[in-house]
């Protein structure tokens, strides 16, 4: 089928983590035979940022790492939507749109035969949802959210009519064990700072236990704070700035360990909505040890995909365990790849958004079988 994805941005992920998962499920989608058109606004601000810092090469280099990522860049005010979504099927509105766009898509909807759902991934409906609420759906058929809770918000508070759970997932063309790399050093965290949401985290599961033991560590990511990186000077770790996430996986492979710290908003508020990362590492095949955060829909088997630090103290008993102990570290990473495997890739995702477009009355021509999706209606 033709489906149509409106996003901030798959060129650049500059501080866009949406970028991440979405470049993989294009790339399954065409290589499975849909027609996915890509429109992202020609003034994104992670683009913008991107070429600021680094010019055009990395645009060059990510459309080589992902052919199908081909996006039409768009201006707002001269968008056509009849000419976009012309023979369109599925129409995908991501919520880091403007509020414009997904109304006058939602209006569009109104006189037209495709299906138009709207993808959150953000914690905004619990930390903003005044924000949230500017979103006109009401013609939207329902709402891609990346977690039960998420999905819930949605329904108790009458913003759209259906919803549906739609967690991220790892891309395992690119995210993969990269085993003829050797590592170089302890430690590797990517993650770019943001707004203050995790400062004492970091401080406490990263920052601390790495100075305590003396690693070997590198950061990778932007928006530091110089507070922030004289911190980071101060711990002996290495800040390397904005990392492409297609090479992500080499970083994994030269190190020996690494950690999510996820922001606070999804400790307090958001159980079982791990963000990206995870999928990301676990499907590199490298340790990883996370700060407390809820596996609430049981994605995974703390304890044995992952470890879990309760505080910096137990943080650092994981990491000097893993690694004095090469073979129980091996085990941990494979037991997370495996499972990441069965369960969360970019193609168990594409079944799930298939079961949920014909649900949604679509005729697809699913090219593999697909799995059972959780969903709710109001």
């Amino acid at each position: 089928m033709r489906i149509a994805l409106f996003c901030h941005s798959l060129l650049s992920d500059w501080n866009h983590g949406n970028a991440h998962f979405l470049r993989g499920v294009v790339t399954e989608l065409a290589e499975r035979g849909h027609e996915i058109l890509v429109f992202e606004p020609r003034n994104a601000w992670s683009l913008q940022n991107l070429v600021a810092d680094h010019g055009e090469a990395p645009l060059r280099e990510v459309r080589e790492v992902y052919p199908h990522v081909d996006p039409i860049r768009y201006d707002l005010a001269s968008l056509d939507l009849d000419e976009a979504l012309e023979g369109a099927a599925l129409v995908i509105v991501h919520e880091w749109s403007e509020p414009e766009l997904v109304a006058r898509i939602g209006a569009h909807r109104t006189g037209a035969s495709y299906r138009l759902l709207f993808h959150d991934t953000h914690h905004r409906s619990v930390t903003d949802p005044g924000a949230m609420a500017r979103y006109d759906l009401t013609h939207y058929d329902g709402v891609l959210a990346f977690g039960r809770v998420i999905r819930d918000i949605y329904l108790a508070r009458r913003w759209v009519r259906r919803a549906f759970i739609w967690h991220e997932a790892a891309d395992t063309r690119v995210f993969r064990p990269r085993r003829e790399l050797q590592p170089e050093r302890d430690l590797v965290w990517i993650g770019n700072w943001g707004d203050e949401e995790r400062t004492r985290e970091l401080d406490e599961f990263l920052i601390g236990p790495a100075r305590a033991l003396g690693l070997s560590a590198r950061v990778h990511g932007v928006r530091y704070p110089e507070h922030a990186r004289a911190a980071l000077e101060a711990a002996g770790i290495e800040h390397r700035g904005w990392l492409p996430n297609h090479r992500a996986p080499d970083a994994f492979a030269r190190a020996r360990v690494t950690v999510h710290v996820p922001r606070r908003p999804y400790v307090a508020s958001l159980p079982g909505i791990p963000t990206i990362r995870p999928f990301e590492a676990m499907a590199c095949a490298i340790p990883l040890v996370c700060s407390p955060w809820s596996d609430a829909e049981a994605l995974f088997s703390p304890g044995l995909d992952y470890l879990v630090a309760r505080d910096g103290a137990e943080m650092k008993k994981h990491l000097a365990a893993l690694l004095a102990e090469p073979a129980m570290a091996a085990e941990l990473a494979e037991r997370g790849r495996r499972t990441v495997l069965a369960r969360h890739t970019c193609a168990h995702r594409v079944n799930e958004l298939l079961c949920i477009s014909a649900d949604l009355g679509i005729e697809v021509d699913r090219t593999v079988p697909a799995v059972t999706t959780q969903r709710a209606t109001s």
